[in-house]
């Protein structure tokens, strides 16, 4: 008994001294977190805001002279015509959460920057101060009556806001996403933020919340991100019922602001709609698909569970209804033919550039990219967002092409000249709680 007791002690010594320095680093961890997250709701809450001079923008922003493209045309026989038709170069692009609007977004920087367009960015963050409804003030080194072409990163729609802000011939376009896969998606990826996530038991938080949601639901912070998100982007209540003819009234207004609404699920189809609309090149739709979650991390919804998240979302639902019909018949007038071709061609084109840009032609797991700078955002406590690996050997002709197609959004934000100290604060914050 006496021989085994000093080894006894140290042994206890041992499981002691791990517990005292697994509760000391809890405890450094859990001060860090909630000085940074009342420091970044601090931040974070709604400017005060002064009145602004009512200063008009012009009527367009676009550059003069500015290219003429060859438009085909489908007329009512579905025989393909041919037209011309310039550029349109002012865009409101409203940024939807978790609608591959990542994706988009690298297609939009590289057009700006290749017709040299002026972005209106935030200042500090990559959102204009998302959930507050969107203030002009809050764009960077904004001074009323200046000509901005493109505006389209993460904001809460305000439309008065935004009309003071672009010039009276831009287009207006957003994305949607079937709201059970979307609702899945924003659980996985903010349910974390969310407080009233953390009291659900289990493993599957999801099915056991969709099992019972006014149960656990709490209309609390940041409690948005998991009830009809869409409708609460585009600037409306998110809680309504949906008898309420404000809903109606709602979606009536997105659809009378918004000139494009595209799809998640047809992404390509809703690019070849956007060229034809936008008078865009081919050349100009060319993607790779970012901010992409690896597969083993996606919850399979079964079919009840695709119900029951419809029911929850049953707004999102109606909206995004009312917008797969309207897409439907901007195809038909497009004509199927046609647009079969285009997809088609587009994928050869997005295939012949994967070859050439990516190394192995697909994209890997966070922790095999090579490089910091193609590393993606993550969620807290994971690294489920997948990543690409830039090709070494790419030739002269292609490689400047390849790293912005490649590039993650805060990255190319950046290089845009975006300060954003305060996304990147509580990035740090983020690698902090991964590791």
């Amino acid at each position: 008994m006496n021989e085994g007791g000093p080894s006894f002690c140290w042994t206890m010594a041992g499981k002691k001294g791990r517990q005292w320095r697994s509760m000391c680093k809890g405890l450094v961890l859990g001060t860090l977190l909630t000085s940074c997250m009342i420091l970044l709701y601090c931040l974070s809450t709604p400017q005060v805001h002064f009145s602004l001079p009512e200063v008009p923008v012009p009527y367009s922003c676009a550059h003069r002279p500015s290219q003429i493209h060859p438009k085909p045309a489908t007329n009512s026989s579905q025989q393909t015509t041919s037209q011309t038709c310039t550029p349109k170069v002012d865009i409101m692009f409203m940024k939807t959460h978790k609608t591959a609007s990542s994706t988009f977004l690298n297609i939009l920087f590289r057009f700006g920057e290749k017709h040299r367009l002026k972005f209106a960015f935030p200042d500090s963050r990559n959102d204009f101060f998302y959930p507050s409804l969107f203030q002009r003030s809050q764009v960077k080194d904004y001074r009323p009556g200046m000509c901005f072409n493109v505006i389209c990163n993460h904001m809460r729609f305000n439309a008065p806001e935004v009309a003071k802000l672009l010039p009276m011939d831009t287009s207006y376009i957003t994305i949607l996403r079937d709201p059970a896969e979307l609702f899945e998606s924003s659980f996985h990826y903010f349910g974390r933020l969310v407080p009233f996530t953390w009291k659900i038991p289990g493993d599957d938080k999801l099915s056991e919340f969709l099992r019972d949601p006014h149960y656990y639901f709490d209309a609390g912070f940041n409690s948005f991100y998991l009830k009809n998100l869409l409708f609460f982007d585009f600037g409306q209540d998110n809680t309504l019922e949906l008898d309420d003819p404000r809903v109606e009234e709602g979606v009536k207004f997105i659809a009378d602001r918004f000139q494009l609404v595209m799809l998640v699920e047809y992404f390509e189809e809703s690019l070849i709609l956007l060229k034809d609309a936008l008078c865009w090149e081919m050349d100009d739709l060319l993607f790779f698909k970012l901010n992409a979650r690896k597969g083993s991390t996606v919850s399979k919804l079964t079919p009840e569970l695709r119900v029951r998240a419809l029911e929850w979302n049953a707004i999102d639902w109606k909206l995004y209804q009312h917008f797969n019909k309207t897409f439907w018949r901007k195809v038909d007038a497009y004509g199927l033919k046609r647009m079969a071709e285009d997809v088609a061609e587009l994928r050869r084109r997005n295939a012949e550039m994967a070859s050439i840009c990516i190394e192995g032609g697909c994209a890997v797991e966070a922790g095999s990219i090579q490089e910091t700078a193609m590393q993606p955002w993550q969620p807290i406590g994971e690294k489920s967002i997948m990543g690409y690996n830039l090709k070494k050997n790419v030739d002269k002709g292609h490689r400047k092409l390849c790293r912005k197609m490649l590039t993650p959004e805060l990255q190319y934000l950046t290089e845009l000249g975006v300060n954003l100290w305060i996304t990147r604060l509580w990035g740090h914050v983020r690698d902090i709680i991964n590791w």
